[in-house]
């Protein structure tokens, strides 16, 4: 073969070659991301020490903070998500997960009820109200309680109003819920009829479909910062499941 004919063939399978990489998808060992969401009016600073054992642990992280005390449930599910899965993409990422705290589970059930989000992995919830709760049923209507806590609080009562009651169950996607049984707020939890975590009752985080489910010694304030729950997190993550113990309850 003559150098101008082999020239010409080895020009054209870089050609091919570097079509073949340039068009192709994601790469199937790239990495995981995951979603978090923080609850009603706090911040992405609340997630921040999830987010650095994430990080810790091989995943892309994607910290979504959103005004959650602005708008209504159905516009925030679409930006804090969609917010969400644009930030993993960028590291071209091979599953998509979510963790949310509280409010942050519900705008991921919303999202989901309406649209379907190709790369998704699993979702662990953190204390969501997933069947409302009866401290906005209670306190909602003092003067003063939408200013402080927004509108979209008043959505997640247990009413005709109820967002989280609206909602389809979640047999279509992997779900992990952690409830936690500790309060540090005396007043609301005598509004909760079962044990809670001092917003939400322990009953009202289940929602039919989950994977499994676990109880924590823990406050709704503070439970995504305990390393017990962020250890069970990142252990549903890679293998859907939560480790179970005798303190712990089963599904």
């Amino acid at each position: 073969m003559s150098a101008p004919a082999r020239r010409q063939q080895l020009l054209l399978i870089w050609f091919l070659v570097a079509a073949t990489f340039l068009s192709a998808p994601a790469r199937a060992d790239g990495p995981e991301c995951v979603v978090l969401l923080h609850g009603l009016s706090r911040t992405d600073f609340s997630m921040k020490r999830l987010e650095r054992e994430l990080l810790e642990n091989g995943y892309s992280v994607a910290n979504i903070h959103y005004d959650s005390r602005d708008h209504t449930i159905e516009q925030l599910a679409d930006v804090a998500v969609e917010a969400g899965i644009a930030q993993c993409e960028q590291d071209l990422v091979r599953k998509i997960h979510f963790t949310t705290h509280s409010l942050g589970g519900i705008l991921v059930r919303h999202y989901l009820s309406r649209k379907s989000i190709n790369k998704l992995g699993r979702v662990v919830m953190l204390a969501p109200p997933n069947r409302g709760s009866e401290v906005i049923d209670v306190f909602g209507d003092i003067p003063g309680f939408e200013m402080f806590s927004g509108e979209p609080a008043l959505q997640l009562g247990t009413d005709a109003q109820s967002v989280p009651l609206s909602l389809p169950s979640a047999h279509d996607f992997e779900l992990g819920i952690i409830a936690g049984t500790r309060s540090i707020s005396p007043i609301f939890s005598l509004a909760l009829p079962d044990r809670d975590d001092g917003k939400v009752s322990v009953e009202s985080t289940k929602i039919a479909g989950m994977n499994d489910f676990i109880e924590v010694p823990y406050t709704h304030t503070f439970i995504m910062q305990r390393q017990e729950v962020i250890d069970q997190t990142l252990y549903f993550l890679r293998n859907g499941r939560f480790v179970h113990s005798p303190a712990t309850d089963p599904l």
